[in-house]
């Protein structure tokens, strides 16, 4: 066997050094700087020679073409501060962004300067967050958060890339849980019989708040878009409401937690047809609001606003549909009633418009999906029976 050819002056060199961890590998090699100077740079933490020489390679290849980019000295935890402060996106992205940064970024990445990070630090990283990262100590995180966390890092260090602070990006040779591990929690759906069984009971119990799960019901709207609804976005006469805004929740550590209204998730605003039914409840109920106070009638108060006209909650909205759902099932038997989340009743919209042959762009229209394909890769599924029906109509086709 042949020995592994020295390497010539200039092509740089590769060291090996030992830390608590174990055996570690550095590279260095000389680059020629922004002013012209010649100098001798290195970098560290590679755990195998294999990664460390791809790297020597890749940055000679950046310095012979002139691309090479100073490594940047900054910590990770102060570049993704400064990062987060940039964003130009929602209240409520920027609050998610910056508390999973605070949780699970910083505390285990955060005092890494941002040009040591590598592909397998990364990595050891995400296997620590699913082994032992959640912030109650009990457990480590689902993959699908894990992934989430992931992304995040990885459109910071992306933006690092563009704006000359790193050469490449680390995470881009690191190994996320795949999308079939971070699949969301399986959706569940009512049938029509069950959804009638539950709004009757919850509208014999409470008619104000079965008004909110009616409405969620009956138009497939998401919760944010729902509670942000204004009575001056119904139009009764004509049957319809339109769907402009969304709330959500906003918690800043030091600042507390704030409901803030914005725009929807997709951007647009949308109109949805309502059936007769709803109209007659919705009428009924805001006969009922008037009779408590005048300014919960008007064009500007909030549908499903709290009776001192302030945003309801999202959170103790969706807690107490789970309380109402668990005292159904009690009073009319659990055969009678799965248990299922409130946005589930969303998927209960569209599964059963979907199941009765309605077009699966209009279902996209109500739903406010960005595309049709989006409404048929989520709703791929079927009710049970819809095969059996599907394969009874096939026979009577075929027999004329």
């Amino acid at each position: 066997m042949s020995a592994p050819r020295r390497r010539q002056a200039g092509e740089g060199s590769i060291s090996e050094y030992v830390t608590k961890a174990g055996r570690r590998f550095l590279i260095k090699y000389w680059v020629t700087t922004s002013d012209g100077t010649r100098k001798q740079t290195m970098k560290r933490g590679f755990l195998t020679r294999q990664a460390a020489a791809a790297a020597l390679r890749e940055q000679i290849s950046s310095a012979e073409k002139g691309q090479w980019v100073e490594p940047s000295k900054q910590r990770l935890d102060a570049y993704l501060a400064e990062w987060v402060a940039g964003l130009r996106l929602s209240p409520s992205t920027i609050a998610s962004y910056a508390k999973n940064i605070r949780l699970h970024v910083n505390p285990y990445l955060g005092s890494t300067v941002v040009s040591r990070l590598t592909g397998a630090s990364v990595n050891v990283w995400m296997r620590k967050l699913e082994a032992s990262g959640r912030a109650d100590n009990k457990g480590g995180l689902s993959p699908r958060t894990t992934r989430y966390v992931f992304t995040i890092l990885r459109s910071a260090l992306s933006d690092a890339v563009k704006e000359g602070r790193l050469t490449v990006n680390p995470t881009d040779r690191a190994t996320p849980p795949s999308p079939k591990e971070s699949r969301p929690p399986e959706m569940q759906a009512w049938t029509a019989a069950e959804l009638g069984r539950f709004l009757g009971w919850a509208d014999a119990r409470d008619r104000e708040i079965a008004m909110g799960w009616r409405l969620l019901a009956a138009t497939g709207m998401r919760r944010g878009e729902a509670l942000a609804l204004r009575w001056r976005d119904i139009d009764l006469d004509a049957g319809r409401l339109a769907v402009r805004r969304s709330v959500g929740i906003v918690n800043t550590k030091g600042s507390g937690e704030q409901v803030i209204e914005g725009p929807t998730k997709t951007g647009r605003s949308r109109v949805i047809d309502l059936d007769s039914g709803t109209i007659s409840a919705l009428r009924a109920y805001r006969a009922t609001r008037g009779l408590l106070a005048l300014d919960l009638v008007r064009d500007s108060a909030l549908v499903l606003g709290d009776l001192d006209g302030s945003h309801r909650h999202p959170e103790r909205f969706s807690r107490r549909f789970n309380a109402y759902v668990a005292h159904a099932r009690k009073a009319l038997g659990p055969d009678q009633l799965p248990a299922i989340r409130l946005h589930d009743l969303r998927h209960t919209h569209a599964t059963l418009l979907l199941a009765d042959g309605v077009p699966v762009k209009v279902v996209s229209e109500r739903l406010g999906h960005a595309s049709p394909t989006i409404t048929l890769s989520v709703y791929a599924h079927v009710h049970p029976g819809m095969g059996r029906q599907a394969a009874d109509r096939f026979a009577a086709l075929l027999g004329g």
